[in-house]
């Protein structure tokens, strides 16, 4: 039997300093849902984002439990629940629902929505998938109605494995969770090269998740356009991948290098403005150089029936090391580690690594 009241780190009021309390409710599952008990919560910059310049119209009201991330064992099962039985570790997206965040020891998630994972991941490796890799692959393979993606053919329908073979991948930001998420499905669709920017020292990784070639970050963007005609020799770049989205100047750079007919995808939803101009010049010469626009949900329009997909493929990609997560650093202090760590994201002292919490090990 679960506990009444668990920890949590609380927000109390719009970029109010965090509150841990003692005694937050533990909501009981309803009869489609699941009650998780979570070993592992990680950090995502939503979460520091969020914690440093409020939440807006995404956060429905306060007191709000930020986390979006997470894996843990199902303790509770809902009386219509059959696809899965307590005892079962899976890992979890909660996106912006106190129900469901994971800065706390418990959470309640629909049982449609949980997803297993095997004996050879653990779960903070489980902890850093849900988010970046929904964010990565909505981006590029949801072909459902009202989608916003570039709907590439995914690797498991006819030519997915096949079509991009010899064409270019250029991903800005490789070494952040989805960059790495995304360099791993350009490996799977068999583009090449793959090319990704980030820091010297993450070169060998990128490389081992299937990046053929990585580019200093640092240099300026022509050094970087100068060393991508060299590194493609005459191969189109058909995809360009942006995972950070906050830098005008990195979606405009990002465009400028796509060949005619390519997708360029982003994740800021804000960004369509500073897009606007550069995809009308595109029409006006029929290059037809295409925007998309990643949602990081199987439940936003278009994205179900990936989704599913993705569901049913995750275990045996990690099973086998298709997929691999992202590496991991764990936070002293279970939830009061927390603060800290978004404190490092904002000031980008974190790179490479997902930051996690073990909610059981708060003081």
């Amino acid at each position: 039997m679960s506990p009444a009241t668990q920890k949590a780190l609380v927000l109390p009021a719009e970029k109010a300093s965090f509150e841990l309390v003692t005694d937050w409710p533990v909501t009981l599952p309803g009869p489609t849902e699941v009650l998780v008990k979570l070993v592992s919560a990680a950090l995502n910059p939503a979460d520091a984002f969020i914690k440093d310049n409020g939440g807006g119209l995404l956060i429905p009201a306060y007191p709000f439990i930020l986390g979006v991330d997470g894996a843990g064992v199902i303790e509770e099962v809902g009386s219509e629940v059959n696809n899965v039985a307590k005892g079962e570790r899976v890992m979890v997206r909660a996106g912006l629902d106190v129900k469901r965040s994971t800065f706390k020891e418990y959470a309640v998630f629909p049982a449609a929505e949980v997803l297993r994972f095997p004996a050879n991941i653990s779960f903070d490796e489980a902890a850093t998938i849900p988010l970046a890799l929904a964010t990565a692959v909505t981006g590029i393979w949801a072909h459902g109605e009202g989608n916003h993606s570039a709907e590439l053919t995914p690797p498991w329908d006819e030519g997915g494995t096949t079509k991009y073979a010899g064409k270019a991948a250029f991903i800005l930001g490789g070494s952040t969770s989805v960059g790495q998420f995304v360099i791993q499905c350009a490996r799977m669709q068999n583009f090449s090269p793959i090319i990704a920017t980030s820091s010297i020292k993450h070169e060998d990784y990128l490389k081992s998740l299937g990046a053929t070639h990585v580019i200093d970050r640092s240099l300026s963007c022509d050094e970087i356009k100068n060393t991508l005609s060299s590194l493609t020799a005459g191969t189109t770049i058909e995809l360009v991948y942006d995972p950070w989205g906050r830098d005008r100047d990195s979606h405009r750079f990002g465009y400028s290098v796509l060949a005619p007919g390519g997708a360029f995808v982003h994740v800021n939803p804000f960004a369509a403005d500073w897009l606007a101009d550069l995809v009308t010049e595109s029409e006006k010469k029929g290059e037809n150089k295409r925007v998309a626009l990643s949602w990081s949900s199987y439940n936003s329009p278009g994205n179900k029936e990936l989704g599913q997909e993705i569901f049913d493929r995750v275990p045996g990609w990690l099973e086998t090391g298709v997929i691999v997560p992202n590496r991991f650093e764990v936070l002293p202090n279970g939830l009061a580690g927390v603060d800290a760590g978004l404190e490092r994201m904002s000031k980008g002292l974190v790179s490479g690594i997902k930051l996690t919490v073990h909610p059981a090990e708060t003081l």
